[in-house]
């Protein structure tokens, strides 16, 4: 066995090899830094909901148009609430697999972040 490292592996090799295990990690770790403080915006039916959420998968705010409040049609509402809501986070969960795809060439693979 080489000194240091493997059998027919240079240590210079892993050495870089290393080296760049490091340089994509920290890269990982920046993007998610950076995803998980920017805020995504989704508004639905026509402009009467807007949810806004972070990249850590919270919902920031939820404005309402008052003249969306039918208190004969709640039902209608809450599935605008939850459709800006999810559309919020859906757009913050892509991003975030966009800037992995960047960094690695791959999907996000669960776990990493």
């Amino acid at each position: 066995m080489a000194r240091g490292g493997f059998p027919n592996m240079g240590g210079a090799n892993m050495n870089n090899m290393m080296k760049q295990l490091q340089k994509v990690q920290k890269q990982m770790e920046e993007m998610q830094q950076e995803v998980e403080n920017k805020e995504f915006t989704a508004t639905v039916g026509g402009g009467a909901v807007t949810a806004v959420a972070n990249g850590k998968g919270q919902v920031l705010d939820i404005k309402i148009k008052p003249e969306v409040v039918d208190p004969d049609d709640v039902e209608m509402l809450q599935d605008l609430i939850l459709t800006a809501c999810n559309e919020a986070l859906k757009t913050a969960a892509e991003e975030k697999e966009n800037a992995m795809k960047k960094i690695t060439g791959m999907p996000n693979i669960p776990g990493m972040f």
